[in-house]
Protein backbone atom coordinates (compact mmCIF):
# COMPACT_ATOMS: atom_id res chain seq x y z
CA UNK A 1 0.00 0.00 0.00
CA UNK A 2 2.68 2.40 0.76
CA UNK A 3 4.66 1.63 -2.46
CA UNK A 4 1.37 2.43 -4.06
CA UNK A 5 1.14 5.50 -2.29
CA UNK A 6 4.63 6.69 -3.30
CA UNK A 7 4.28 5.54 -6.51
CA UNK A 8 1.26 7.74 -6.99
CA UNK A 9 3.20 11.09 -4.96
CA UNK A 10 6.17 10.68 -7.62
CA UNK A 11 3.74 10.51 -10.55
CA UNK A 12 1.87 13.64 -9.08
CA UNK A 13 4.62 15.66 -8.52
CA UNK A 14 6.18 14.59 -12.26
CA UNK A 15 2.92 15.95 -13.94
CA UNK A 16 2.77 19.28 -11.85
CA UNK A 17 6.72 20.06 -13.02
CA UNK A 18 5.55 18.65 -16.46
CA UNK A 19 2.75 21.06 -16.55
CA UNK A 20 4.52 24.03 -14.78
CA UNK A 21 7.48 23.23 -17.59
CA UNK A 22 4.70 23.54 -20.34
CA UNK A 23 3.10 26.53 -18.93
CA UNK A 24 5.81 28.69 -18.03
CA UNK A 25 7.39 27.83 -21.72
CA UNK A 26 4.87 30.01 -23.58
CA UNK A 27 5.88 33.32 -22.12
CA UNK A 28 7.76 35.53 -24.47
CA UNK A 29 10.98 37.60 -23.60
CA UNK A 30 11.22 40.80 -26.03
CA UNK A 31 14.78 41.53 -27.07
CA UNK A 32 16.12 43.84 -24.72
CA UNK A 33 14.17 43.08 -21.98
CA UNK A 34 16.22 43.58 -18.87
CA UNK A 35 17.35 40.46 -16.60
CA UNK A 36 15.75 37.47 -18.82
CA UNK A 37 17.16 34.85 -17.25
CA UNK A 38 16.27 36.49 -13.85
CA UNK A 39 12.78 37.05 -15.07
CA UNK A 40 12.03 33.51 -16.35
CA UNK A 41 12.86 31.83 -12.86
CA UNK A 42 10.35 34.06 -11.43
CA UNK A 43 7.62 33.68 -14.28
CA UNK A 44 8.49 29.82 -13.64
CA UNK A 45 7.58 30.66 -9.98
CA UNK A 46 4.57 32.23 -9.84
CA UNK A 47 3.51 30.00 -12.41
CA UNK A 48 3.77 26.63 -10.40
CA UNK A 49 2.02 28.31 -7.63
CA UNK A 50 -0.85 29.04 -9.40
CA UNK A 51 -0.90 25.96 -10.94
CA UNK A 52 -0.91 23.97 -7.62
CA UNK A 53 -3.57 26.72 -6.06
CA UNK A 54 -5.74 25.95 -9.07
CA UNK A 55 -5.91 22.33 -8.20
CA UNK A 56 -6.01 22.95 -4.29
CA UNK A 57 -8.66 25.51 -4.94
CA UNK A 58 -11.04 22.95 -6.61
CA UNK A 59 -10.77 20.49 -4.44
CA UNK A 60 -11.72 22.86 -1.55
CA UNK A 61 -8.62 22.55 0.18
CA UNK A 62 -7.26 26.45 -0.44
CA UNK A 63 -7.86 29.69 -2.28
CA UNK A 64 -6.07 30.01 -5.68
CA UNK A 65 -3.64 32.37 -4.16
CA UNK A 66 -2.69 30.40 -0.74
CA UNK A 67 0.69 28.25 -2.48
CA UNK A 68 1.90 31.58 -3.45
CA UNK A 69 1.27 33.37 -0.63
CA UNK A 70 2.55 30.81 1.62
CA UNK A 71 5.44 30.33 0.02
CA UNK A 72 6.38 34.10 -0.31
CA UNK A 73 6.34 33.79 3.10
CA UNK A 74 8.67 31.12 4.20
CA UNK A 75 11.14 31.66 1.56
CA UNK A 76 11.50 35.41 2.07
CA UNK A 77 14.78 35.99 3.92
CA UNK A 78 14.27 37.83 7.20
CA UNK A 79 16.19 40.93 7.08
CA UNK A 80 18.23 42.02 9.53
CA UNK A 81 17.03 45.11 12.16
CA UNK A 82 18.49 48.20 10.70
CA UNK A 83 20.22 50.92 13.39
CA UNK A 84 18.82 53.84 10.62
CA UNK A 85 15.11 52.71 11.06
CA UNK A 86 12.09 52.12 13.76
CA UNK A 87 9.84 49.81 13.17
CA UNK A 88 6.38 49.11 14.38
CA UNK A 89 3.22 47.70 13.73
CA UNK A 90 0.28 49.40 14.58
CA UNK A 91 -3.78 49.65 13.38
CA UNK A 92 -4.84 52.72 11.98
CA UNK A 93 -8.41 52.55 12.13
CA UNK A 94 -8.33 48.96 12.68
CA UNK A 95 -6.30 48.34 9.53
CA UNK A 96 -3.05 46.57 10.41
CA UNK A 97 -0.36 48.96 8.91
CA UNK A 98 3.53 49.14 9.70
CA UNK A 99 5.51 52.52 10.10
CA UNK A 100 9.25 53.17 9.09
CA UNK A 101 10.61 56.05 10.84
CA UNK A 102 14.36 57.43 10.33
CA UNK A 103 15.67 57.07 13.88
CA UNK A 104 18.20 60.52 12.00
CA UNK A 105 16.89 63.74 13.90
CA UNK A 106 14.91 66.21 11.70
CA UNK A 107 14.37 69.75 12.14
CA UNK A 108 10.46 70.03 11.56
CA UNK A 109 8.05 67.51 10.33
CA UNK A 110 8.72 64.87 7.69
CA UNK A 111 7.02 63.93 4.67
CA UNK A 112 4.93 60.89 5.07
CA UNK A 113 4.33 58.18 2.54
CA UNK A 114 1.52 56.18 2.57
CA UNK A 115 2.09 52.90 0.96
CA UNK A 116 0.01 50.11 -0.88
CA UNK A 117 1.62 46.89 -1.82
CA UNK A 118 0.57 45.06 -5.49
CA UNK A 119 0.23 41.67 -5.56
CA UNK A 120 -3.00 41.93 -7.66
CA UNK A 121 -5.69 42.68 -4.69
CA UNK A 122 -4.69 38.60 -4.16
CA UNK A 123 -1.12 38.72 -3.12
CA UNK A 124 1.60 40.24 -0.96
CA UNK A 125 1.68 41.92 2.59
CA UNK A 126 3.53 44.47 4.38
CA UNK A 127 6.39 41.61 4.28
CA UNK A 128 6.87 41.24 0.83
CA UNK A 129 7.30 45.19 0.32
CA UNK A 130 9.80 45.23 3.75
CA UNK A 131 13.17 45.60 1.50
CA UNK A 132 11.39 48.42 -0.51
CA UNK A 133 9.97 50.28 2.22
CA UNK A 134 13.07 50.68 4.18
CA UNK A 135 14.82 51.56 1.40
CA UNK A 136 12.31 54.53 0.51
CA UNK A 137 12.49 55.48 4.23
CA UNK A 138 16.40 55.33 4.73
CA UNK A 139 16.93 57.32 1.06
CA UNK A 140 14.17 59.66 1.06
CA UNK A 141 14.37 60.66 4.96
CA UNK A 142 10.25 60.15 4.70
CA UNK A 143 7.99 58.43 7.09
CA UNK A 144 6.41 55.36 5.12
CA UNK A 145 3.20 53.51 6.25
CA UNK A 146 3.06 50.17 4.05
CA UNK A 147 -0.50 48.77 4.84
CA UNK A 148 -1.89 45.61 5.38
CA UNK A 149 -5.37 45.75 3.40
CA UNK A 150 -7.30 42.51 3.40
CA UNK A 151 -6.67 39.84 -0.09
CA UNK A 152 -9.34 38.47 -2.27
CA UNK A 153 -10.87 35.79 -2.67
CA UNK A 154 -11.41 36.29 1.04
CA UNK A 155 -12.23 39.39 0.99
CA UNK A 156 -13.58 41.14 -2.12
CA UNK A 157 -13.88 44.34 -4.04
CA UNK A 158 -14.24 46.88 -1.95
CA UNK A 159 -12.56 45.87 0.88
CA UNK A 160 -9.17 46.83 -0.10
CA UNK A 161 -10.15 50.13 -1.46
CA UNK A 162 -11.97 50.27 1.95
CA UNK A 163 -9.32 49.45 4.29
CA UNK A 164 -6.92 51.93 2.43
CA UNK A 165 -9.10 54.86 2.58
CA UNK A 166 -9.91 54.47 6.37
CA UNK A 167 -5.86 53.86 7.12
CA UNK A 168 -5.01 57.06 5.19
CA UNK A 169 -7.53 59.15 6.56
CA UNK A 170 -6.62 58.38 9.92
CA UNK A 171 -2.97 58.58 9.01
CA UNK A 172 -4.25 62.58 7.76
CA UNK A 173 -5.45 63.43 11.22
CA UNK A 174 -2.64 61.44 13.09
CA UNK A 175 0.45 62.31 11.32
CA UNK A 176 1.74 64.95 13.49
CA UNK A 177 2.09 62.41 16.38
CA UNK A 178 4.21 60.16 14.10
CA UNK A 179 6.61 63.20 13.58
CA UNK A 180 4.82 64.46 10.52
CA UNK A 181 3.86 67.50 8.49
CA UNK A 182 0.11 66.48 7.85
CA UNK A 183 0.14 68.88 4.38
CA UNK A 184 3.68 66.65 3.23
CA UNK A 185 1.71 63.15 2.67
CA UNK A 186 2.03 61.17 0.02
CA UNK A 187 0.13 58.25 -1.30
CA UNK A 188 1.74 55.82 -2.97
CA UNK A 189 1.19 52.00 -4.27
CA UNK A 190 2.87 50.08 -7.22
CA UNK A 191 0.32 47.52 -9.10
CA UNK A 192 -2.95 46.63 -7.20
CA UNK A 193 -1.52 49.36 -5.14
CA UNK A 194 -1.24 52.02 -7.63
CA UNK A 195 -4.91 51.52 -8.35
CA UNK A 196 -5.83 51.80 -4.90
CA UNK A 197 -3.37 55.05 -5.05
CA UNK A 198 -5.49 56.77 -7.62
CA UNK A 199 -8.69 55.35 -5.98
CA UNK A 200 -7.57 56.82 -2.41
CA UNK A 201 -7.43 59.77 -3.82
CA UNK A 202 -10.12 60.59 -5.72
CA UNK A 203 -12.07 59.58 -2.61
CA UNK A 204 -10.94 61.89 -0.54
CA UNK A 205 -11.51 64.94 -3.10
CA UNK A 206 -13.39 67.81 -1.54
CA UNK A 207 -13.51 66.48 2.15
CA UNK A 208 -12.66 69.39 4.24
CA UNK A 209 -12.20 67.48 7.45
CA UNK A 210 -8.59 66.33 6.77
CA UNK A 211 -5.64 67.73 4.71
CA UNK A 212 -5.22 67.42 1.23
CA UNK A 213 -2.36 64.83 0.01
CA UNK A 214 0.84 66.52 -1.55
CA UNK A 215 1.00 63.65 -3.96
CA UNK A 216 -0.08 60.54 -5.40
CA UNK A 217 2.66 58.12 -6.69
CA UNK A 218 1.59 55.68 -9.05
CA UNK A 219 3.93 52.75 -10.26
CA UNK A 220 2.68 50.58 -13.04
CA UNK A 221 -0.66 50.81 -11.85
CA UNK A 222 -3.55 49.33 -13.00
CA UNK A 223 -6.53 51.82 -13.62
CA UNK A 224 -9.32 50.55 -15.48
CA UNK A 225 -11.19 46.96 -16.28
CA UNK A 226 -13.10 48.11 -18.77
CA UNK A 227 -10.36 46.95 -22.10
CA UNK A 228 -7.98 44.32 -21.60
CA UNK A 229 -6.88 44.85 -25.54
CA UNK A 230 -5.28 48.00 -25.05
CA UNK A 231 -1.88 48.00 -27.34
CA UNK A 232 0.43 47.32 -24.40
CA UNK A 233 -1.87 44.07 -23.50
CA UNK A 234 -1.61 43.12 -27.39
CA UNK A 235 2.22 43.74 -27.25
CA UNK A 236 3.14 42.04 -24.24
CA UNK A 237 0.30 39.27 -23.68
CA UNK A 238 2.15 36.66 -23.21
CA UNK A 239 5.26 39.08 -21.09
CA UNK A 240 6.23 37.90 -17.65
CA UNK A 241 5.69 38.87 -14.39
CA UNK A 242 1.75 39.87 -15.38
CA UNK A 243 0.28 38.22 -18.38
CA UNK A 244 -2.94 39.05 -20.23
CA UNK A 245 -4.21 35.72 -18.67
CA UNK A 246 -3.03 36.26 -14.73
CA UNK A 247 -4.26 39.95 -15.03
CA UNK A 248 -7.62 38.55 -15.33
CA UNK A 249 -7.66 35.96 -12.95
CA UNK A 250 -6.55 39.09 -10.45
CA UNK A 251 -9.27 41.21 -11.75
CA UNK A 252 -12.49 38.40 -11.45
CA UNK A 253 -10.91 36.62 -7.89
CA UNK A 254 -10.99 40.45 -6.58
CA UNK A 255 -14.78 41.35 -8.02
CA UNK A 256 -16.75 37.63 -7.84
CA UNK A 257 -16.58 33.74 -7.35
CA UNK A 258 -17.59 33.41 -11.08
CA UNK A 259 -14.43 33.24 -13.05
CA UNK A 260 -16.24 32.03 -16.29
CA UNK A 261 -17.04 35.95 -16.37
CA UNK A 262 -13.52 36.87 -17.56
CA UNK A 263 -14.32 35.54 -20.42
CA UNK A 264 -17.32 37.91 -21.22
CA UNK A 265 -14.65 40.30 -19.77
CA UNK A 266 -11.67 40.17 -21.85
CA UNK A 267 -14.22 40.29 -24.77
CA UNK A 268 -15.20 43.67 -23.32
CA UNK A 269 -19.07 42.64 -23.37
CA UNK A 270 -19.73 44.25 -20.28
CA UNK A 271 -18.94 48.14 -20.93
CA UNK A 272 -21.28 50.33 -22.09
CA UNK A 273 -21.60 52.50 -25.69
CA UNK A 274 -20.95 55.42 -23.53
CA UNK A 275 -17.57 54.45 -21.92
CA UNK A 276 -16.44 52.65 -25.45
CA UNK A 277 -16.56 55.91 -27.05
CA UNK A 278 -14.87 57.13 -24.63
CA UNK A 279 -12.08 54.33 -24.62
CA UNK A 280 -12.22 54.79 -28.55
CA UNK A 281 -11.43 58.93 -28.19
CA UNK A 282 -8.56 58.44 -25.65
CA UNK A 283 -7.17 55.44 -27.58
CA UNK A 284 -6.74 57.95 -30.59
CA UNK A 285 -3.84 59.69 -28.62
CA UNK A 286 -0.36 60.19 -30.17
CA UNK A 287 1.44 58.59 -27.11
CA UNK A 288 -0.08 55.04 -27.94
CA UNK A 289 0.34 54.57 -31.33
CA UNK A 290 2.54 51.16 -31.08
CA UNK A 291 3.60 49.44 -34.24
CA UNK A 292 1.60 46.61 -35.11
CA UNK A 293 -1.91 47.62 -32.72
CA UNK A 294 -5.01 46.68 -33.96
CA UNK A 295 -7.82 47.98 -32.75
CA UNK A 296 -10.08 46.00 -30.71
CA UNK A 297 -13.42 45.49 -31.52
CA UNK A 298 -15.34 44.92 -28.13
CA UNK A 299 -18.31 42.46 -28.22
CA UNK A 300 -22.04 43.40 -28.35
CA UNK A 301 -22.91 45.23 -24.69
CA UNK A 302 -24.34 42.73 -22.50
CA UNK A 303 -26.55 44.46 -19.70
CA UNK A 304 -27.10 40.71 -18.24
CA UNK A 305 -23.16 40.75 -17.97
CA UNK A 306 -22.85 44.36 -16.64
CA UNK A 307 -24.94 44.12 -13.84
CA UNK A 308 -22.74 41.28 -13.12
CA UNK A 309 -19.25 42.83 -13.03
CA UNK A 310 -20.31 46.47 -12.97
CA UNK A 311 -18.55 47.56 -10.12
CA UNK A 312 -15.40 47.00 -12.33
CA UNK A 313 -16.10 50.14 -14.11
CA UNK A 314 -16.67 51.93 -10.66
CA UNK A 315 -14.15 53.89 -8.63
CA UNK A 316 -12.79 51.18 -6.55
CA UNK A 317 -11.57 49.71 -9.52
CA UNK A 318 -11.34 51.90 -12.65
CA UNK A 319 -10.41 55.39 -11.66
CA UNK A 320 -9.28 55.66 -14.72
CA UNK A 321 -12.97 56.57 -15.79
CA UNK A 322 -13.95 59.39 -12.96
CA UNK A 323 -15.42 61.98 -13.99
CA UNK A 324 -12.87 65.53 -15.02
CA UNK A 325 -14.69 67.21 -12.05
CA UNK A 326 -12.71 64.48 -9.71
CA UNK A 327 -9.70 64.47 -11.69
CA UNK A 328 -8.93 68.16 -12.15
CA UNK A 329 -9.22 68.41 -8.04
CA UNK A 330 -6.23 65.94 -7.32
CA UNK A 331 -3.07 66.12 -6.46
CA UNK A 332 0.15 66.26 -8.51
CA UNK A 333 1.17 63.11 -9.36
CA UNK A 334 3.98 60.54 -10.40
CA UNK A 335 4.01 57.82 -13.03
CA UNK A 336 6.13 54.86 -13.57
CA UNK A 337 5.25 52.54 -16.17
CA UNK A 338 7.08 49.89 -17.98
CA UNK A 339 7.41 49.26 -21.67
CA UNK A 340 7.20 45.13 -21.55
CA UNK A 341 4.45 45.44 -19.05
CA UNK A 342 0.47 44.60 -20.43
CA UNK A 343 -0.23 48.13 -17.79
CA UNK A 344 2.01 50.21 -19.16
CA UNK A 345 -0.81 51.85 -21.22
CA UNK A 346 -3.20 52.39 -18.62
CA UNK A 347 -0.32 54.63 -16.68
CA UNK A 348 -0.14 56.24 -19.98
CA UNK A 349 -4.02 57.42 -20.07
CA UNK A 350 -4.17 58.29 -17.06
CA UNK A 351 -1.33 60.60 -17.39
CA UNK A 352 -3.44 62.49 -20.26
CA UNK A 353 -5.90 61.95 -18.60
CA UNK A 354 -4.56 64.44 -15.86
CA UNK A 355 -2.42 66.51 -17.98
CA UNK A 356 -5.80 67.34 -19.66
CA UNK A 357 -7.14 68.36 -16.80
CA UNK A 358 -4.39 70.67 -15.41
CA UNK A 359 -2.55 68.40 -12.95
CA UNK A 360 1.17 68.08 -13.12
CA UNK A 361 2.53 64.86 -13.85
CA UNK A 362 5.95 63.51 -13.66
CA UNK A 363 6.22 60.54 -16.24
CA UNK A 364 9.29 58.06 -15.87
CA UNK A 365 9.15 55.40 -18.92
CA UNK A 366 11.36 52.33 -17.90
CA UNK A 367 12.69 51.43 -21.24
CA UNK A 368 13.37 48.13 -20.62
CA UNK A 369 10.97 46.79 -17.57
CA UNK A 370 8.48 44.56 -16.97
CA UNK A 371 5.62 44.63 -14.54
CA UNK A 372 7.25 43.94 -11.12
CA UNK A 373 10.98 44.85 -11.72
CA UNK A 374 10.71 47.89 -8.60
CA UNK A 375 10.37 44.68 -5.98
CA UNK A 376 13.61 43.27 -8.24
CA UNK A 377 15.79 46.73 -6.80
CA UNK A 378 17.98 45.09 -4.74
CA UNK A 379 18.67 42.03 -7.19
CA UNK A 380 21.87 41.61 -9.33
CA UNK A 381 22.15 42.53 -12.32
CA UNK A 382 18.89 44.64 -11.98
CA UNK A 383 20.17 47.94 -12.91
CA UNK A 384 16.69 49.11 -14.06
CA UNK A 385 14.72 48.39 -10.98
CA UNK A 386 17.46 50.53 -8.81
CA UNK A 387 17.28 53.44 -11.32
CA UNK A 388 13.58 53.17 -11.12
CA UNK A 389 13.41 53.37 -7.02
CA UNK A 390 15.70 55.89 -6.73
CA UNK A 391 14.02 58.10 -9.56
CA UNK A 392 10.77 57.78 -7.61
CA UNK A 393 13.04 58.93 -4.18
CA UNK A 394 13.85 61.70 -5.93
CA UNK A 395 10.81 63.17 -6.94
CA UNK A 396 9.82 62.32 -3.11
CA UNK A 397 12.75 64.55 -1.55
CA UNK A 398 11.93 67.10 -4.24
CA UNK A 399 8.38 67.81 -3.67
Amino acid sequence: MLGVIIIFLVLGILLFLGVTWYESSKAEYPPGIANPKFLRTAHTFVVGSFILGKFLDKLGVWNVAGPNNFLQKILMPKLKEDQEIFTKDLQFGGVPVRVYQPRSPSAGGRKGVMFFHGGGFMLGSIDTHESLCRYVTKNSGAVVVSVGYRLAPEHRCPAAFDDCVLATVHFLKTAQEHGVDPSSVIICGDSAGGNLTAGVCQALVGRSDIPKPLAQVLIYPVLQMADFNLPSYQQNKMVPLLSQEHALLYVITYISSDRSLSKEIIKGSHVPPEIRQTLGKWLRSEELKVKGYKPHIMAPFNKEIYEKVKITLDLPCSPLLSDDAVIRQLPQAYILTCEFDVLRDDGILYKKRLEDNGVPVTWYAVKDGFHGIVNCFNEPDMVSGKLAVDNVITYIKNL
